[in-house]
């Protein structure tokens, strides 16, 4: 075989190795054109939250600088979507106060939420004997003597969207609750044990992908 038969060879070979590549480039393209093309047709909305309410077990910041709390949250999930299904892979609840977390996290079982489905939560979350800033030990305790607190509880997770057998990426989540836990005589809280009161909220949480 001639050197100009051998490099006419090694060119065909080039060739068709090129033309795989280009068709295997265009499929690709193709396949992601077709996926963005159903995402933004579909729109998938953002789950919506709800903090049902909160039992209060225990809350206690007489020792300067330091704070024990106990809680016990009902919270629902509703999927909006009417063709696209959510992938809880992880959810973390726990409280803060001030941008200051409290509370320990408490993980939520991963699952699955299908087209306009409701899932409730009830986690328990605590903390015992958690460390506070200075300032925010004062105004947590002014605020308590005044008969009202703010608090925060958070919800931090990753989220997968499922359009039909597509599944896509992991998202973060971001879903934060407000919630007012009164005291004394400005209580509207009920009592359901010994040292338990439950206080119904019904609010709306923000959400963020």
């Amino acid at each position: 075989m001639s050197v100009k038969e051998c490099g006419n060879h090694g060119e065909g070979r080039r060739k068709v190795f090129r033309r795989i590549i280009g068709g295997i480039l265009i499929f690709l393209v193709i396949v992601l054109i077709t996926i963005l093309l159903i995402w933004a047709i579909l729109r998938p909305s953002k789950p919506r939250f709800i903090l049902q309410d909160t039992t209060v077990y225990a809350f206690n910041a007489s020792t300067p600088n330091f704070l024990t709390s106990n809680f016990q949250l009902t919270l629902s999930s509703r999927n909006p979507n009417d063709r696209i299904g959510i992938y809880y892979d992880r959810l973390d609840v726990y409280a803060t106060y001030n941008n200051q977390q409290i509370t320990l996290r408490t993980s939520l079982p991963p699952t699955y939420q299908g087209h306009k489905e409701i899932n409730v939560w009830s986690p328990f979350i605590n903390g015992n004997s958690v460390p506070i800033a200075p300032e925010f030990s004062a105004s947590l305790g002014s605020e308590q003597a005044a008969g009202s607190i703010f608090l925060m509880i958070k919800i931090d997770g990753r989220v997968r969207w499922k359009v039909g057998a597509f599944v896509s990426g992991r998202y973060h989540l971001y879903v934060r609750c407000p919630a007012y836990i009164t005291f004394g005589s400005r209580s509207n809280g009920v009592m359901v044990g010994e040292n338990a009161i439950k206080y119904q909220f019904v609010t709306r949480c923000s959400v963020s992908v």
